[in-house]
């Protein structure tokens, strides 16, 4: 296999609303908050459904790699319930291998509501629900070893079992790339991703914004000299700026697509991560994999959700 990802096992539930819908929730447009359940009902109980589908944002990654050809697995803890039914099917459709065999949990399969306000940024309100309670026990170590590369997100790594199960994949890995996944994820446990960017991933995605914060930049110049420094490969999406990827040897930058129809920008960092991982496990050049990042990244956005048909 040649990539394998774990991650947030999540149904994304996609929703339109205002700005004045985030105002009145006491919401931070284009981050993502983590509720209980009761929360995560009322909130939906107001809205309109738009669609619903499989989701996680490694989850996303593994899909858009499989759609390029690529032999991909996934582990992401479900519960045997209609969502969780639901979740497996949507990968065993796209051709992922699900490293999970599913039982019925106390707790529910997780679920995010989407919220797209009219500039096409989405705001993501969060029930982890089972998904959150990944352990250790929930690694297939053997999936792993076969894997060329391990995936993981940051959204899942939290204290406790999430975390002994983040070391439990990496120490069996041969390769390992993180998404730092969100400015709020960042924020809550940057001295411990800190340490991982520095000493155990091999390649680590971000935006511009998450990377920043991680390493308390004064700015982006501070970001190159850091990733020169330690010797790793960083991807960093940089919006309209377009892309780039540094590492002691080489900074190499990609310009984002013009004129595009852009309708939700849900996905937009998964499937980049995807399409860049897709040229790094085909051997091509850095500049390749930052073209083939940029342009699954642009299809995504033109179309509602994070995934493509």
């Amino acid at each position: 296999m040649k990539i394998i990802g774990i991650g947030n096992a999540i149904v994304d539930v996609i929703c339109k609303v205002d700005d004045s819908f985030l105002k009145e929730n006491n919401l931070t447009k284009s981050t993502m908050k983590l509720v209980d359940e009761a929360e995560f009902k009322k909130l939906l109980s107001t809205l309109k459904i738009e669609e619903t589908v499989s989701g996680g944002s490694v989850a996303n990654s593994i899909v858009g790699l499989s759609q390029l050809g690529n032999k991909v697995g996934f582990i992401g803890k479900v519960s045997d319930d209609q969502l969780g039914n639901k979740y497996e099917d949507g990968l065993k459709k796209e051709n992922v291998d699900f490293f999970y065999l599913k039982k019925k949990e106390v707790t529910p399969t997780g679920t995010c509501l989407i919220l797209i306000t009219p500039d096409s940024e989405r705001t993501m309100i969060t029930f982890l629900g089972t998904a959150g309670k990944i352990s250790e026990q929930d690694i297939d170590t053997n999936a792993v070893k076969k894997s060329e590369i391990l995936f993981l997100e940051g959204y899942l790594w939290d204290e406790g079992e999430p975390k002994k199960a983040f070391d439990k994949a990496i120490n069996n890995s041969n390769k390992v790339a993180m998404s730092l996944s969100d400015l709020f994820c960042v924020e809550r446990h940057k001295p411990h991703f800190l340490e991982l960017v520095k000493s155990k991933l091999d390649i680590t995605f971000a935006n511009e914004q998450e990377i920043i914060s991680l390493i308390d930049a004064k700015n982006f110049e501070d970001v190159v000299d850091f990733a020169k420094d330690i010797d790793k490969l960083i991807v960093i999406t940089r919006g309209e700026k377009g892309a780039l990827a540094v590492n002691k040897k080489e900074i190499v930058e990609c310009s984002a697509k013009d004129n595009l129809k852009i309708k939700d920008l849900t996905g937009a960092g998964d499937l980049f991560a995807g399409g860049f991982l897709h040229g790094l496990i085909k051997k091509k050049t850095t500049k390749e994999s930052l073209d083939f990042g940029t342009e699954m990244s642009s299809k995504v956005i033109q179309i509602i959700g994070a995934r493509l048909n």
